[in-house]
């Protein structure tokens, strides 16, 4: 007995072994899976960071630019009057452009007119107009000693019209005020310059913390450094920080390069949540498989205990056992079987989606065919007609039917290129569709249809292309199908419109709304085989409207029907390309 206990006990301490390397396994691998999506994440959002940084800036830089060339800064060198004109002109622009300050210095770097600071100064020893006085342009940043707020500036030459340079034109950007449109609403961002300082962030406790040469983090220019440590994880690097409330513990660091500006962008992104997804899918793993093992081991304990106490009925239990073998097998069978049949539904789904295509184009052969024999009739009575012009020598008459041809060429291949697309069998990935775009396709494939039955269109096409999140082709078929359907739902109407508007905001919808008798039964329209037609018809088999449910849905989407007081309305909801994606 006491043997017996011992094998068991080795058992379950080796079953722990295994599960516990298990799980480290799953928290190592999600770990960094998570870091990998939260890698991107983060140079998403510095670059976003940087990129309003670098557009604000250069807001300031093109002003010094342009004003450099300004007439009333001509002449200022022993003209008080021109001086005092200049000096109000500086304040103007300052006070228009939100600039800390505006400046015009002589070749020596004698401020001749500025908007406030920089009156009277010596900027000859300054290094943005020491790089101005060589013709270009010349940057720099630094704290103002007169107000102790941070600035970068921008030094442009003003040229003479033989070429050398006579001054230069300063313009001061406020960083505390480029900062305000983005503090606070990303992670910690800070930039440092080429000294390792910081000078821009959207947390200001980081502001002028400083990083020494061969350092990696950052401290504080006075009193102690906080801790800080950095480990690598896989291409990641991951920093253990203590440097405040508002800046993660454990934070994934990336940095990128911006040259433009002398500076480079770095971002802190919290790690927790990874950790915490990693652990989850750790422990999820590890409650699995410590429940399948005692369910194993119960198993195993009541087996037995039952072999024990039954021992004369060993054959009969031979006999049972054979019975659920059997059964077991039947039981695969039957889950085998049940696998091939959802295959099965899957494929057929599938080819419903087709299948309700092709019904459509089924539906408007007769009007496509028309619609490229039309352009087939003109193009021979226009090649008859050219040859006949070329015969008498009227080589402009030919050219202008050739080109007529060449037209109703370009109609044919449109028509045929809209039904190619609509008609093809693929899987197209997700992505940016331009609603207006395909709206249009539905209208051009549902034309025929639409003047056939003597049906008024009026889509409110947008001038600007409105993009939503889906696939092109399946959203085609969509619109394909509620224009068909409000069609037949016309047909004893008297007044035929179909209304097709697309609204914009948080979330797209398109709405078509019709002139018809109305939905009998809203809460059935998106069942299969669900049909207001009679039986036997032939022209649909109640499919269209489930399928572009079942499409809309798969776009993170909905489609919904209603009756109004003059017919029926259907709205299309969709996800607007650019809001985050469930990613």
């Amino acid at each position: 007995m006491k043997g017996y206990w011992r094998q068991r006990s080795w058992i379950i301490v080796g079953f722990f072994g295994v599960v516990a390397t298990l799980a480290a396994g799953v928290w190592t691998y999600g770990y960094r899976q998570a870091l990998d999506q939260l890698a991107l994440r983060a140079e998403a959002d510095l670059a976003l960071a940087s990129d309003r940084l670098s557009t604000q800036l250069q807001i300031y830089q093109e002003l010094a630019v342009l004003t450099a060339t300004h007439p009333g800064l001509r002449g200022l060198d022993n003209s008080p009057e021109m001086q005092a004109q200049a000096n109000t002109l500086m304040v103007a622009i300052a006070d228009k452009t939100g600039a800390l300050d505006v400046a015009f210095a002589d070749r020596n770097g004698r401020v001749l007119a500025a908007a406030q600071g920089l009156a009277g100064q010596d900027l000859s020893r300054t290094p943005y107009f020491e790089r101005a006085l060589q013709g270009a342009l010349g940057t720099h940043h630094e704290v103002m000693p007169q107000t102790g707020r941070r600035a970068y500036f921008y030094a442009a030459p003003a040229f003479e019209p033989d070429g050398p340079v006579r001054g230069v034109l300063i313009v001061v950007a406020d960083l505390e005020d480029v900062e305000q449109t983005w503090r606070g609403s990303l992670p910690p961002v800070f930039f440092t310059d080429d000294a390792g300082k910081v000078f821009i962030s959207n947390r200001p406790e980081l502001l002028f913390w400083q990083r020494e040469a061969g350092q990696i983090g950052l401290a504080p220019v006075t009193g102690d450094a906080p801790a800080f440590g950095s480990i690598d994880v896989g291409e990641h690097e991951i920093w253990q920080l203590n440097w405040g409330p508002h800046v993660p513990r454990a934070g994934l660091h990336t940095t990128v390069s911006l040259p433009q500006i002398g500076m480079t962008g770095e971002i802190i992104v919290d790690v927790a949540p990874a950790a915490r997804i990693a652990g989850l899918q750790a422990a999820a793993l590890a409650a699995l498989c410590l429940a399948f093992g005692a369910l194993l081991f119960l198993a195993s304990e009541r087996r037995r205990a039952l072999t024990l106490a039954n021992a004369d009925l060993e054959s009969r239990v031979a006999d049972r056992t054979r019975v659920l073998q059997d059964t077991n097998v039947q039981l695969r069978r039957e889950v085998s079987e049940r696998e091939e049949a959802e295959a099965a539904l899957k494929r057929a789904q599938a080819d419903l989606v087709q299948a309700g295509k092709l019904s459509a184009l089924g539906q408007m052969s007769a009007g496509i065919s028309h619609e490229l024999n039309q352009p087939l009739m003109a193009i021979q009575q226009f090649a008859d007609n050219g040859a006949a012009f070329l015969d008498r020598g009227r080589s402009e008459k030919a050219g202008e039917n050739l080109g007529r041809i060449s037209d109703m060429a370009a109609r044919m291949a449109r028509i045929i290129k809209n039904l190619r697309a609509f008609a093809r069998n693929e899987s197209e990935p997700m992505g940016k569709v331009d609603l207006v775009q395909v709206i249009d396709t539905a209208v051009e494939l549902t034309a025929t249809h639409l003047k056939a039955e003597g049906v008024t269109l009026n889509w409110a096409r947008s001038l600007t292309p409105v993009y939503a999140w889906g696939g092109e082709v399946r959203l085609g078929q969509v619109f394909v199908n509620l224009i068909n359907n409000a069609v037949d739902a016309m047909a004893d109407a008297e007044d035929k419109q179909i209304e097709i508007v697309v609204h914009g905001g948080n979330r797209l919808h398109v709405t078509v709304s019709d002139t018809g008798p109305g939905i009998e039964e809203p809460e059935k329209i998106f069942d299969p085989f669900y049909s207001t037609k009679a039986v036997g018809s032939s022209e649909g088999m109640g499919l269209g409207l489930s399928i572009s449910y079942g499409l809309v849905q798969s776009f993170g989407g909905n489609i919904r029907g209603a009756n109004t007081d003059q017919g029926a309305v259907f709205t299309v909801e969709l996800e607007p390309f650019g809001k985050e994606q469930a990613a």
